[in-house]
C-alpha cells in the first residue's frame, strides 16, 4: 500500500521525500513497480475504465455509486457499493448535481388578477380562439435566459415568444405582439395564463384590451390550469435544454429558435393532433 501510495503521489513530489517520509528504500519501490501487476491490480483498473465509461458515455454523469454499482453488477462486475463509492470518489466521478430552479412566477403583489375563465377547457374548434402563456428559464454560464411563449390550443403551435435575461411585463408583452402580429386574430379570443406579476401589469392588460382579448387567469398555485404549457415547457427541457450545456446566452437564444421555429412547429409530430405538426394541421384544416 505505501509503494502504491508513492505511486500515485510522485507527481507532486519527489519519490525521495515520500521514500522517506513513509520509511521504505527508493530501490525497493522502483523494483516493486517493474514487477508484473498483481490480479487484484489489473481487475481493479478493469473495474475504473468500466466506472469511467458508464460515467462518461452512456450516462451522461448522472449515476451516483448505487446506480453505479447496479450497472456493475449488470455487465458482470463482482464488487460491493462501498468499493465503488470509493473508488469513485478517488477518481472523481461525481453524480451530475441537481439542476437550478429559478421560479418565474412571483403571484403576491397588489395588482388585479381576471378570473379563471378558460377553466381548463384546453380543446379549441378553431385558431386564434383560446390562446395560453408562460415563461420559463435556461441556465447558461453566463446567467439566466428568461422564455416567454404563447401557445394556440387549436394546433398547439407556439405562435409567440420572447427571450430576456430579467422577469419583466416587457418579457411577456413582446411574446404576446409577436402572437397577434404573426396571427392577427379577427375573433374573440381568450388569453390565458398564470396570475404572475408580468401578466397583472398594467401594460399587458392594456395590450390585451386594445385587441379585444379576453383575460384569463390560473388559480392562485394551481399548475394544472395551464397544464398545455406546462407540457410543452416539459417537452422543451427534454428534449433540448437539458441535453446541452450553454456557454453563452446567445448560443442558447439560437438553439431555443431552432427548436420552436424549425423543430417543434414545423416538424414535430404531437400525439394530440394525430401525430402531424401544428403547421401540418392547421393547413389540412
Amino acid at each position: 500500500m505505501r509503494y502504491a501510495f508513492i505511486q500515485e503521489q510522485e507527481r507532486r513530489w519527489p519519490v525521495s521525500v515520500l521514500c522517506s517520509v513513509l520509511e521504505v528504500a527508493r530501490s525497493g519501490f522502483y523494483a516493486w513497480r517493474r514487477r508484473v501487476p498483481s490480479r487484484r491490480c489489473e481487475r481493479r483498473e478493469r473495474l475504473i475504465k468500466a466506472m469511467r465509461e458508464i460515467h462518461a458515455q452512456r450516462h451522461q454523469g448522472s449515476y451516483g455509486s448505487p446506480r453505479m454499482h447496479r450497472e456493475l453488477k449488470f455487465q458482470g462486475h463482482a464488487v460491493s457499493e462501498n468499493t465503488v463509492a470509493r473508488l469513485m470518489k478517488e477518481h472523481g466521478l461525481r453524480a451530475r448535481t441537481a439542476r437550478k430552479f429559478r421560479p418565474t412566477t412571483d403571484s403576491n403583489h397588489a395588482l388585479a388578477v381576471a378570473q379563471n375563465v378558460l377553466d381548463r377547457q384546453f380543446q379549441a374548434n378553431r385558431p386564434n380562439e383560446k390562446w395560453v402563456s408562460d415563461i420559463t428559464y435556461v441556465w447558461t454560464d453566463e446567467g439566466w435566459l428568461y422564455l416567454a411563449a404563447v401557445e394556440d390550443l387549436y394546433s398547439r403551435k407556439v405562435v409567440g415568444w420572447s427571450l430576456g435575461e430579467r422577469l419583466t411585463s416587457d418579457l411577456v408583452n413582446r411574446a404576446l405582439e409577436m402572437a397577434i402580429g404573426r396571427q392577427l386574430p379577427m375573433w374573440e379570443l381568450v388569453a390565458h395564463s398564470d396570475r404572475g406579476s408580468q401578466y397583472a401589469s398594467r401594460s399587458y392588460q392594456d395590450l390585451l384590451a386594445s385587441r379585444g382579448i379576453t383575460c384569463s387567469m390560473s388559480r392562485k398555485g394551481n399548475c394544472w390550469d395551464n397544464a398545455p404549457m406546462e407540457s410543452f415547457f416539459a417537452t422543451l427541457k427534454k428534449e433540448l435544454v437539458h441535453q446541452v450545456r450553454y456557454a453563452t446566452r446567445e448560443a442558447a437564444r439560437q438553439s431555443l429558435f431552432e427548436y420552436i421555429e424549425v423543430f417543434y412547429n414545423r416538424v414535430r409530430r404531437h400525439s394530440a393532433l394525430g401525430y402531424v405538426s401544428p403547421e401540418t394541421f392547421e393547413e389540412a384544416a
